[in-house]
């Protein structure tokens, strides 16, 4: 890795895992069929980055894009992209998302027999790491790999499509996560995605998360600024 390229992943890193609040659009809400204006819209609204979900229709019951999508967003925007892969045997696909220009790989403990394997092989390959976790799934089997981790993100829905309502019972597993982290003595971001808005983010955030992935409450809005407007005001209440 060239001396260049190792400050322009440091300068991402500082950007993308700092502990400040961050929001995370999901584009995976977004109108595809003006999907450049959708993300430049949102950056200028002062996202924070942008939330790409993959799907394979086989580790979630659902299709969504692929590469291509992750190079065409890189296109338009200079904001990190965490690129959220839901779909089994994700190992061969990572250089190329990578390759395309995504920021973080986030990869899922149920899809990755070998998941430390999986991990170091997206750091070797450029790229920040992450690990998701369903919400049916403990912390427990993450809690060896807090340590080579850059982010860890709670699934607060059940993966697979969006618009869908908030699992309560998720607060407490980030309020977990949070410790486990702290703990560790690392700086783990933690994310949260699935049913995110104004009238919850507040308290996700007293429970310690610090990234926050939205879909519909930003890309169903009709004012993509006032919108993340009011999250950060709800969060800084």
């Amino acid at each position: 890795m060239s001396p260049s390229w190792k400050r322009w992943r440091a300068d991402e890193r500082r950007r993308l895992f700092s502990r400040k609040i961050k929001i995370f659009p999901s584009i995976l809400a977004a109108d595809f069929s003006r999907l450049g204006e959708e993300i430049k819209a949102v950056e200028a609204a002062t996202a924070d980055g942008i939330h790409i979900d993959v799907m394979d229709g086989r580790f979630v019951p659902n299709l969504t894009v692929g590469p291509m999508v992750v190079g065409a967003t890189r296109g338009v925007t200079s904001l990190p992209l965490d690129v959220h892969l839901m779909i089994v045997e994700p190992d061969h696909l990572i250089p190329e998302f990578i390759k395309m220009g995504a920021t973080c790989i986030t990869v899922h403990v149920e899809a990755c027999p070998h998941l430390h394997r999986t991990i170091q092989h997206i750091r070797r390959s450029g790229a920040h790491t992450g690990i998701a976790i369903n919400p049916a799934t403990p912390l427990s089997t993450i809690e060896e790999m807090v340590s080579e981790i850059d982010l860890l993100l709670i699934m607060t829905v059940n993966p697979g499509f969006g618009g869908q309502k908030f699992i309560p019972a998720m607060r407490k597993k980030i309020e977990t996560a949070r410790k486990m982290i702290d703990e560790s003595g690392r700086a783990v971001a933690l994310s949260v995605d699935g049913g995110i808005g104004i009238d919850n983010i507040r308290s996700l955030a007293d429970a310690g998360a610090d990234v926050f992935v939205s879909g519909s409450a930003i890309f169903c809005s009709p004012h993509y600024p006032t919108t993340l407007g009011e999250m950060r005001r709800a969060i800084e209440a």
